[in-house]
């Protein structure tokens, strides 16, 4: 499902990426921009997994980069939910899956701290 960046609004098209300077018929936000494309990454360089592109100065602006894919939320849910599973295995690995929630961490903090 291919969604706007900034509203969340589903984007339905006959079409498979939408134009340059298509928006969003909910927010007018643009939809060929940077923050819908699949390669975009703000920890990457130039934010975008792509290194022969272009610098773009305005994330959210249209722009003509033609490695443009418009990402696609069930891929994205994918990648949160592998993200998921990596952090559960780094707290198994480190002892902290015991902690059931963040007050429980916090009062364990203040008591090492001697607070």
């Amino acid at each position: 499902m291919r969604r706007c960046h900034h509203c969340g609004a589903e984007w339905v098209n006959e079409k498979k990426q939408p134009g340059v300077k298509e928006y969003c018929d909910q927010c007018s936000a643009y939809l060929h921009c940077c923050l819908n494309c699949r390669y975009h990454d703000p920890l990457v360089h130039n934010e975008c997994h792509i290194p022969t592109t272009d610098w773009v100065a305005d994330k959210a602006g249209a722009n003509f980069c033609d490695e443009f894919e418009f990402t696609d939320a069930a891929t994205e849910s994918a990648d949160e939910s592998g993200r998921d599973r990596a952090r559960g295995e780094l707290g198994r690995l480190f002892g902290t899956e015991s902690r059931k929630c963040e007050a429980e961490a916090l009062d364990a903090f203040k008591k090492l701290m001697g607070d």
